[in-house]
């Protein structure tokens, strides 16, 4: 197969030219770096030397197994193998990290009880502790037939409905709006004596698909719906979207990954005429109120690990904290008796169910869960399968590393290269994967390219084979076949391909 060119990157600075409209709506708050200002110019060609994607695969490159740099994890693969603390964290910041773990673990109980640190869950909830969705730190499923959805949930939205909410989505005041009487997500489970909001229901249908070499493969294709829902009709313009909890391993050192790095990979208007964008979710830092890049969650709706753990807390579980402080979580004015519930705040303890040093603790733990090491990363069937790979086209998403910044705030994270094989921009991922719905900057059709790394152990940490953001995919060639749009080319590439060739990508995946 001839080698595919690279695409052309795109400084932040063209990048900010390509949404001048976006940036002038933003005004003066839309100011990213246009280029890197931790490094020395020296450290500035170190960088250079050794980020750009390879075009030799005789052998696996320098340092490539250790894919998050010295914070990689060493330990023997396990069930427990996305659990280990980042190599890099110093002795006495391992108290903290367990603290953080044990807080991770902790089930949240109804308000009013005993046990007055640990009440506050809900009124109504998804799951009663962060582990319930995150099993062993790991990636959610389906509820494949079972009678919970606990790692999987409904994000509910609709659509900007007057000039001044869309001039909020515009401005990167709101991501979308809710629900008028479910809110942002449909909470399956309540405290006693509430109803919970209602069930998710999935159906598949399987469709064929024809491989280049008469193989075929059974794709599923689900379709979702609420039953037994407990308060009235969802809003006929309410859109339903199913998301698994995504792995935990890695989150420091992608927020340690500096912006202009990242926005060198944009691409909005497909200057270069590849077919692929690629362009940056605008947010805003919770707590600050300041536009940041996004690049947490399904759609990069979070700019930091502890933006992504204050959501988790007050819309998985109910549990108000610092950036968050509803204690009634996602309870809407609608849902009256919800909102008559007791909660658990303890003003001797703090305004919030989860005060300040929960939330800390609990952001430290996530940001120091360990990226375990590459398996097998020099075997030439691996070395023959990122060659596929990356002359397939994949590359030009699952942008292989990156070099974190050198000024962190977490010493454990500076300047180390990692190698997550994504861009953390938003493409058009077709229409097979749309879920319709907006979530700011990203479209009813955009998706955040999800980091690889780990991915190959999702069987021995999880115990499923599950992939994308719902979990349809049942294995690697499945959610490979999902690919389209902005994606489309390299999945065809994918399909194209000899039997021994296609096996030879999934080894490699399976290595990372």
């Amino acid at each position: 197969m001839p080698p595919i060119p690279a695409r052309r990157l795109l400084g932040s600075a063209a990048f900010c030219a390509a949404i001048a409209g976006f940036s002038v709506a933003l005004a003066s708050g839309f100011d990213f770096p246009p280029k890197r200002a931790d490094l020395s110019d020296a450290d500035m060609k170190r960088v250079a030397d050794v980020t750009p994607p390879t075009n030799d695969f005789s052998k696996a490159e320098q340092y490539e197994a250790m894919q998050a740099g010295g914070a990689t994890s060493i330990d023997p693969i396990t069930q427990d193998s996305f659990s280990h603390i980042s190599a890099t964290i110093p002795f006495e910041e391992e108290q903290p990290f367990r603290l953080g773990n044990a807080l991770f673990k902790k089930l949240w109980v109804s308000a009013p009880s005993s046990t007055q640190a640990s009440d506050g869950l809900g009124p109504l909830f998804n799951a009663r502790s962060c582990m319930s969705c995150h099993l062993n730190d790991g990636r959610g499923k389906p509820p494949e037939g079972g009678v919970s959805a606990t790692s999987m949930v409904l994000r509910l939205s609709r659509p900007a409905a007057t000039p001044e909410e869309q001039r909020g989505i515009t401005e990167a005041q709101i991501v979308n709006f809710p629900d008028l009487i479910y809110g942002h997500q449909l909470q399956d489970l309540a405290v006693p004596g509430l109803p919970s909001e209602g069930k998710m229901a999935i159906r598949y249908t399987e469709e064929p698909v024809a491989l280049g070499d008469g193989e075929t493969v059974l794709l599923r294709r689900p379709t979702y719906e609420v039953t037994d829902l407990g308060y009235g009709p969802l809003d006929p313009a309410t859109t339903l979207s199913p998301r698994v909890a995504p792995a935990m391993i890695g989150l420091g050192l992608i927020e340690a990954i500096p912006e202009a790095d990242i926005l060198a990979h944009a691409d909005p208007d497909d200057a270069n005429g590849d077919g692929v964008h690629g362009k940056a979710a605008i947010v805003r830092d919770h707590r600050t109120g300041k536009v940041a890049l996004g690049r947490f969650g399904w759609k990069a709706q979070n700019a930091s690990v502890r933006d992504q753990s204050a959501d988790a807390f007050s819309n998985d579980i109910g549990i108000s904290n610092p950036d968050r402080p509803d204690p009634h979580g996602d309870c809407t004015k609608a849902e009256a008796k919800c909102q008559e519930m007791p909660t658990g705040v303890q003003k001797r303890l703090g305004r919030e169910e989860a005060p300040g040093p929960i939330l800390d603790l609990v952001t430290f733990y996530s940001a120091n869960l360990a990226v375990p090491a590459r398996r097998e990363a020099s075997f030439p069937v691996t070395l023959l399968g990122k060659k596929i790979f990356y002359e397939s086209g994949c590359i030009s998403c699952h942008v292989p590393k990156f070099v974190t910044r050198r000024d962190s705030l977490d010493k454990a994270q500076s300047f180390q290269l990692i190698w997550p094989y994504s861009d953390f921009l938003l493409h058009d991922m077709g229409e097979g994967l749309a879920d319709g719905q907006q979530v700011g900057s990203a479209s009813g059709r955009e998706w955040r390219t999800p980091p690889l790394w780990g991915i190959g152990l999702t069987q021995t940490v999880s115990r499923h084979s599950f992939f994308l953001h719902d979990g349809r995919a049942r294995n690697l060639t499945e959610a490979i076949l999902w690919h389209g749009g902005e994606a489309q080319k390299a999945r065809d590439a994918f399909t194209s391909l000899p039997k021994d060739d296609r096996q030879a990508l999934i080894t490699f995946l399976e290595s990372l």
